[in-house]
């Protein structure tokens, strides 16, 4: 019996530490993807898996999927010259998707501009948007944090022309929604919120007594004193998350104990460096690079509180990924972590000023009793990956059987992706 065929449009390649939560909800799109779907990714290469090679048979967490990378690209996380998005859509114009051996049912987008190459593809087209919009195209916010903050009138532009390809804009920002609905009202009816998600087999609570275990592990090898309490950070060094707000931040934090782990890379870590320098974090702070989930799923159970200093999201999964570990959040007031964020789970910042997150921190860390991991953990159910994702896959396959059926109204079959 024929399959559906599922391809993401994504500039990553999974079998690297790629930052980022779009490279993370795909990840758990592939993991969870049922046995009755074809799963394809486009993405980008590397020395083990070369752009020259076409369409390669790979596996990934246990599922088997078809891959092409259609340009070499082995670091993605820093920005260059000319945006990576840029790079992949040149890139995906010059295959010919339209051919039967590359047809899908169904078709993922995480970026809007790649999108101009399907134009002309048949098929169920699905836009995912991760951000709040309205925060992300504000000059005010972010710094340039984006190369479209310079030409907002030009990006609209581009989304009006491209948005009524997609059967479906799928958003984790209600703000986002509200805005949409409302930017093309007749396109609303395609225009739905859906939960991020965490991949609950990767973050989950464990025992005080192992978490203490697992945090002197983690003293010992940083070679810190016995008593450190851990400050977390994690995900792309970059002007949206803006984490020289972080530093300038811990630097005002009165706990004796505190210690900062920032897990990530990206273009700021030259001025990170100088700034830890130029405020005297040397001993309160700690660079650990790209960390794959694994290693990031452990630093979430030991460490007491994480911290969001962001100029703009939508719902970043490492909000979800921590709280899921049983540890507290403090966040800026951006994109819908605000929502979801319960006054025993964390604390949302009144104002993006230094000492209003440092004194956050610096309540968490005092009053423990206040945030209970069980008060984080039970916030979470909603919103574990496997349910979620299942749950999309059913929809499309309901989506895919009327198509298909003779009887069907309209019924047409799909033939490219």
């Amino acid at each position: 019996m024929k399959k559906p065929t599922l391809t993401i449009f994504f500039q990553f390649n999974p079998w690297r530490t790629s930052l980022g939560g779009v490279q993370t909800i795909i990840r758990s799109f592939i993991k969870y993807a049922p046995d009755s779907f074809n799963i394809r990714l486009v993405g980008t290469g590397n020395e083990q898996t070369p752009a020259k090679k076409g369409w390669q048979t790979m596996e990934l967490e246990g599922r088997s999927l078809e891959f092409l990378p259609i340009f070499d690209r082995p670091d993605d996380n820093h920005r260059r010259r000319m945006p990576t998005t840029v790079s992949y859509t040149a890139a995906l114009m010059k295959h010919n998707f339209i051919h039967r051996d590359c047809a899908s049912d169904f078709m993922h987008f995480h970026r809007l501009e790649p999108a101009i190459a399907s134009q002309r593809w048949q098929g169920e087209k699905t836009f995912f948007l991760h951000n709040d919009i309205q925060q992300h195209m504000s000059a005010k916010e972010g710094g340039d944090a984006i190369l479209w903050q310079r030409f907002p009138a030009a990006y609209f532009a581009l989304e009006r022309q491209l948005f009524k390809q997609f059967e479906h804009v799928l958003s984790c920002n209600s703000a986002s929604v509200d805005f949409y609905q409302a930017q093309y009202p007749t396109l609303s009816d395609r225009i739905h919120y859906i939960k991020n998600s965490f991949d609950s087999e990767v973050f989950y609570p464990i025992s005080e007594h192992s978490r203490q275990v697992l945090r002197q592990e983690l003293i010992q090898e940083l070679q810190l004193p016995n008593d450190r309490e851990f400050v977390l950070f994690a995900g792309r060094l970059h002007p949206q998350k803006d984490p020289l707000l972080l530093l300038e931040s811990f630097a005002r934090v009165q706990h004796p104990q505190a210690h900062l782990l920032i897990g990530g890379d990206g273009e700021l870590m030259p001025e990170i460096r100088s700034t830890i320098a130029v405020l005297g974090l040397e001993s309160r702070v700690s660079l650990l690079g790209p960390l794959p989930q694994a290693r990031l799923a452990i630093l979430h159970r030991l460490s007491r509180v994480f911290v969001l200093s962001s100029a703009f999201e939508g719902l970043p999964l490492v909000a979800l990924e921590t709280l899921a570990s049983g540890t507290p959040l403090v966040t800026t007031r951006t994109g819908e972590t605000p929502k979801m964020l319960q006054p025993n789970t964390g604390i949302v910042c009144a104002d993006r000023s230094a000492q209003t997150i440092a004194s956050a921190i610096d309540r968490v860390l005092h009053n423990p009793i206040e945030f209970p991991r069980e008060a984080c953990i039970q916030s979470m159910r909603p919103y574990a990956a496997k349910a979620i994702v299942e749950s999309t896959y059913e929809e499309m396959l309901m989506r895919w059987h009327r198509r298909i059926t003779p009887s069907g109204d309209g019924a047409r079959r799909l033939t490219v992706a």
